[in-house]
């Protein structure tokens, strides 16, 4: 964990890649896009805890639709930079078994979280699954999976903000950041 000052440290020396405007533009997009898909489907959407709470919580007055609300909690991160083991804290709940599932995260790095999500859900029974982030980060690594719908490609830097953290903090920002390349 970061002290208080340290956070503000890293804040005012890290680089702003997608202002709030930018930010609101790539969710409004999400959102239409995932209300021309889903429109008639009654989905089941998870999000994934935490980063995943402020596109959430944005995202969901956006469709303009029935559907049910869960979550799900899985990290391979914790406060690090580089993901590690899968972690599922709260997994996929039964309630997924002859639905159509749209998952919400906050970024899609590498994809094995989002991989082994889906992997889940599917085996419970779901009748198709759908995943939408709010970033995909561009690093020229093969993923195993691909979301169906993105807000923003992100350059391969870590990155804050929007509920990304970074070493826990900056998750409130409504804008994306990066922090300063040496």
């Amino acid at each position: 964990m970061l002290t208080n000052q340290q956070a503000k440290t890293i804040l005012a020396e890290a680089d702003l890649l997608h202002s709030a405007e930018q930010v609101q533009a790539a969710l409004k997009k999400v959102a239409d896009e995932i209300n021309r898909t889903l429109a008639d489907q009654h989905p089941l959407v998870l999000s994934v805890m935490g980063g995943a709470v402020i596109f959430t919580g944005q995202l969901l007055p956006m469709l303009d639709f029935p559907l049910d609300f869960d979550y799900l909690h899985v990290s391979r991160y914790g406060n690090d930079k580089q993901g590690g083991e899968l972690h599922w804290k709260v997994a996929p709940r039964e309630n997924v078994k002859g639905k159509v599932v749209l998952v919400l995260d906050d970024i899609l790095d590498e994809g094995h979280t989002m991989q082994a999500i889906k992997q889940r859900v599917m085996e419970l029974g779901a009748t198709k699954f759908y995943c939408a982030v709010f970033a995909d980060k561009l690093h020229g690594k093969v993923k195993p999976i691909q979301a169906d719908f993105v807000g923003l490609e992100l350059a391969d830097r870590f990155v804050f903000g929007f509920g990304m953290d970074i070493h826990g903090a900056w998750r409130n920002l409504p804008a994306i950041y990066a922090v300063k390349e040496n």
